[in-house]
């Protein structure tokens, strides 16, 4: 199936939307949409092997569950199984539909679903699925929905399993895109994972190598775009290549989502785990007592949220422990954990000696702003820079993400620096490499040029990795502004030094930002060079 048969397929399924019309509201769509989705591909994916895992499951249901499941999953041939006689399918000869009894389905719905194996159940407890059969059952609708997807031939025949996966990303966007005003919480727009990507793996020699085995990690996992689209593009180098992805996040229907979306594609599930990651680390220690690490990791954690319902074991950790554990740096103020997050990242980055990791994150504009000399900030970003592991920062577009118009960075990290790079920074201004938006969506007005995903983008993505790999100190670009060509530095590479002193690192900022004192201009267009040559006069 190509491109645009998935897209034809995922519109196919959100026309079923109309059915949700009234009794749902167009953000809530979604509730409905994703999780029957995954019933009716796990549906189709256990039909050959159904007989043969009941007829096991006679002989081996005396036996301890963990046997059992094991057992099961072997002969399901997939990570999940289901016991159920009954099948999410039109009516047939030798066929129990679910659609046989209809004064029943909201109950034999029910049952089908909590036969499925543990690992599926829990996914529908927090998509909070039976609360939506319910709902539809008291609308009179739930019969017809029901009924609209089993005609969806979701078969691997019909759809492999890279295909499926790309219908559920798409559906996962779409719905994103629809509850726009809480989309930024759960869902990062592609073109931005897409940017992230390339800048992390764009140096990375090794991914050619044959059946190469690399781990991705992200700590605010959402959905999972950012792992989907890390493992796309290693398989796009690489077809022999053995990414592994990692994830954590609290919010349940999220880790629901991205836990169907793992299942879905033949991941291992179980590397998706729920719960706060400050709270309770779901990789602190693998199965042998080893401190996890990872080869990559990417994240966008929320923006301005404040911690205070962490505090109290974020500051026992730092005291504690300290640079044993996550939080040694400092702290930054209580109202916003993005510093937090980077710092437990930078402890799961695997010593040089073992390949070294590289870590990409976004933030709006307080890691940077935030905080005077000798302040939680300042400490964190001190010690960031004096063990020389900022590789970049880069300026981004405004107006690109759903539920915010504010700028976003994108800072790149690693414990391994190419010779060159060594204790020097560099900084991209990609503010002016944008395209409008068709049709806003929420606060998103913009978005980087992507030729894959529309054909008549300039490649925006490219053009800024291809800056990123230059590495080159005052790199110009000629950009229309309010009407007028202008030629504008894109590129400026720092030397790091040994203290971070305050006032460098504001005009350090002031380069990527434009936000410079009035004093040395007004056109905030014009100051990234000059603010960059005033940084090496205070260095």
């Amino acid at each position: 199936m190509n491109g645009e048969t998935h897209s034809q397929l995922a519109s196919f399924i959100w026309s079923i939307c109309n059915l949700l019309r009234g009794p749902y509201k167009r953000n809530e769509y979604r509730k409905v949409i994703l999780p029957l989705t995954v019933l009716r591909r796990f549906e189709c994916l256990l039909e050959p092997t159904r007989q043969k895992v009941l007829d096991e499951h006679q002989e081996w249901k005396t036996k301890p569950e963990r046997v059992q499941q094991a057992r099961l999953q072997s002969v399901s041939g997939h990570r999940f199984y289901n016991l159920s006689r009954m099948q999410f399918c039109l009516p047939g000869e030798n066929i129990h539909s679910l659609l046989d009894d209809p004064d029943n389905l909201a109950l034999n719905l029910n049952s089908y679903i909590t036969v499925f194996s543990p690992n599926v159940r829990s996914i529908m407890e927090k998509f909070k699925f039976s609360d939506q059969i319910a709902h539809m059952a008291e609308k009179n609708i739930l019969f017809e929905v029901i009924k609209a997807f089993a005609k969806v031939d979701l078969s691997p025949k019909r759809v492999d399993q890279l295909q499926m996966g790309y219908v559920f990303e798409e559906l996962i966007r779409i719905g994103a895109e629809q509850a726009n005003e809480e989309a930024g919480e759960h869902f990062t727009p592609r073109e931005v994972i897409k940017l992230m990507v390339n800048l992390l793996l764009a140096p990375e020699d090794d991914l050619g190598n044959s059946h190469v085995v690399k781990t991705i990690y992200d700590p605010a996992c959402g959905t999972g775009g950012m792992l989907s689209v890390a493992e796309e593009y290693i398989r796009q180098l690489n077809r022999d290549a053995q990414p592994k992805l990692f994830g954590q996040d609290w919010n349940d229907e999220a880790w629901a989502v991205c836990k169907s979306d793992m299942l879905i594609k033949g991941e291992d599930a179980d590397n998706i785990i729920l719960g706060d990651t400050f709270k309770n680390d779901g990789f602190d220690r693998n199965s042998d007592g080893m401190k996890w690490t990872f080869d990559y990791m990417l994240a966008n954690p929320p923006f301005g949220v404040e911690w205070k319902q962490q505090q109290k074991h974020i500051r026992q950790e730092a005291d504690m422990l300290g640079f044993e554990g996550r939080f040694g740096a400092g702290t930054p103020r209580i109202n916003d954990g993005a510093l937090l997050f980077l710092q437990h990242m930078i402890s799961k980055m695997r010593s040089i000696e073992k390949g070294g990791s590289r870590i990409g994150i976004v933030f709006n504009g307080s890691p940077l702003f935030t905080g005077d000399a000798g302040s939680g900030e300042s400490e964190i970003r001190r010690w960031i820079i004096e063990n020389d592991w900022l590789e970049a920062i880069v300026a981004m577009p405004e107006q690109l993400f759903y539920n915010t118009g504010i700028a976003t960075y994108i800072w790149v990290l690693t414990n391994r620096k190419e010779a060159h790079r060594k204790k020097r920074v560099q900084l991209i201004d990609a503010r002016n490499f944008w395209v409008q938006m068709e049709k806003s969506l929420g606060n998103k007005r913009r978005r980087i040029g992507d030729p894959e995903d529309k054909p008549k983008d300039p490649d925006h993505i490219a053009e800024i990795t291809r800056i990123y790999e230059n590495f080159s100190d005052g790199e110009t670009g000629t950009f229309t502004i309010d009407g007028k060509e202008k030629k504008l530095v894109v590129s400026k590479v720092e030397q790091a030094i040994e203290r971070l002193q305050e006032y460098r690192t504001a005009l350090i900022t002031a380069a990527v930002t434009g936000k410079i004192d009035v004093r040395y201009a007004a056109d905030s267009h014009g100051q990234f060079g000059m603010a960059a040559e005033e940084a090496e006069t205070y260095g």
